[in-house]
């Protein structure tokens, strides 16, 4: 059995029937595959080695290439026969990797990449896959199949083979296993958060809005929930305006930033998600709210949507209790994630007429709601346009 070992020591753990060493250097997991096979006298080896490394550690004397670690031949006294070689070059594990990849990759990645989905891949990696042998790559694409969505599989199989390819380049293994996997894994239509459109009528729209005024847990959320309706902006740009980003006579909105997740916490970060910045008009309505909020004094960095305690709010645990708690009370609405805001709006600005200035009766095309959104005319034509609208045959 594994011995059990305080915190900050190695660890000696058994993968594939071969021992390997587990630590923590500098806030990164580190792994040895020393290649012996799982003996009373090879376990003895491997505790030599552990200790080795724990008294480097506290000396200061650590080699960060663990090279002075891994195993190396011995000869007897002919000079001639090693010992305890392993029967076969070792081949790195997935999780071994898969570590040096994202420490070649974190320069060029943000925090909410780094944070969502180079750390959710990590933990499926340690926690989840039944085998991290690279042999195994067919067992871990069927492993995943049977145990996540398309969507999930898709994006595993995808990160795996990058990084196996940036291995393969990198000359630590000679070809990449899961080459092609991921082609082959089909996503349904209607997976993605951003095609995944089922909106509310405005008549469903109101009583939610109004909900969260009435509800006593939640209706300091009232007004971002209304201003998420009344501006189809994603929710992650809408918690990161600051009053800054408000023209002073409160007739245009900037998105410019947006909050994200990351290895810290919620951070904002500069930019969105398909542009640098956008411009927003404020109509009558979007006036109304925004005179109600803006505080008497405020600096230009003021959040117009702060959480109760003066932070960013983490849209995550918003949807999962408010959000979910306040539609879970309105009867005949079927519940739908926070996004559908988004395309509530699209598809009604789709749908309303807009009465002129002169008088005149204008429909927005889908150019003109694609402007307003932060999206492309393409996915408004391919998504919203061609379903929101009654075809007919007009007189000529």
């Amino acid at each position: 059995m594994p011995r059990k070992a305080s915190k900050g020591s190695v660890q000696i753990k058994t993968s594939n029937g071969r021992l390997q060493l587990v630590f923590s250097y500098q806030g990164k997991r580190r792994y040895i595959s020393l290649g012996f096979d799982d003996t009373v006298q090879n376990r003895k080896l491997a505790e030599l080695k552990a200790r080795q490394i724990e008294l480097d550690i506290l000396s200061g004397n650590f080699d960060s290439t663990l090279l002075k670690y891994k195993p190396q031949p011995t000869e007897d006294t002919t000079g001639f026969t090693p010992v305890l070689t392993p029967t076969k070059a070792s081949q790195p594990l997935l999780s071994e990797l898969w570590d040096k990849y994202t420490e070649f990759k974190r320069p060029s990645l943000s925090p909410s990449t780094l944070a969502k989905d180079f750390s959710k891949v990590s933990r499926c990696i340690d926690l989840r896959l039944p085998t991290r042998s690279l042999d195994k790559s067919v067992a871990i694409r069927d492993w995943l199949v049977a145990n996540k969505t398309p969507n999930a599989v898709k994006r595993y199989l995808t990160q795996f083979s990058a990084c196996c390819d940036w291995a393969t380049k990198s000359q630590l293994i000679s070809h990449n296993p899961f080459k092609g996997m991921a082609a082959d894994i089909k996503i349904p239509k209607g997976d993605i958060e951003e095609t995944d459109i089922n909106p509310f009528s405005l008549e469903e729209r109101d009583r939610i809005i109004e909900a969260f005024k009435q509800n006593r847990y939640y209706k300091f959320y009232a007004p971002l929930i209304e201003f998420l309706f009344m501006t189809g902006c994603r929710p992650s740009e809408a918690v990161a305006l600051q009053w800054q980003h408000i023209a002073e006579d409160l007739s245009t909105i900037r998105f410019e930033q947006a909050v994200v997740v990351s290895e810290g916490g919620l951070v904002c970060k500069k930019g969105l998600k398909t542009q640098k910045k956008r411009s927003f008009p404020v109509n009558r309505q979007l006036t109304v709210l925004l005179t109600a909020i803006k505080p008497e004094k405020m600096g230009s960095d003021t959040k117009v949507f702060p959480s109760p305690e003066g932070t960013w709010i983490d849209v995550h645990n918003l949807t999962n209790r408010g959000w979910r708690s306040v539609l879970s009370k309105l009867d005949g609405i079927e519940y739908r994630k926070l996004y559908q805001t988004r395309h509530t709006f699209i598809t009604a600005a789709l749908e309303t007429a807009i009465t002129m200035p002169d008088g005149r009766i204008k429909m927005l095309d889908a150019k003109d709601v694609a402007k307003l959104v932060g999206t492309s005319p393409k996915m408004i034509y391919e998504h919203y346009a061609g379903k929101s609208k009654e075809l007919f045959v007009p007189e000529f």
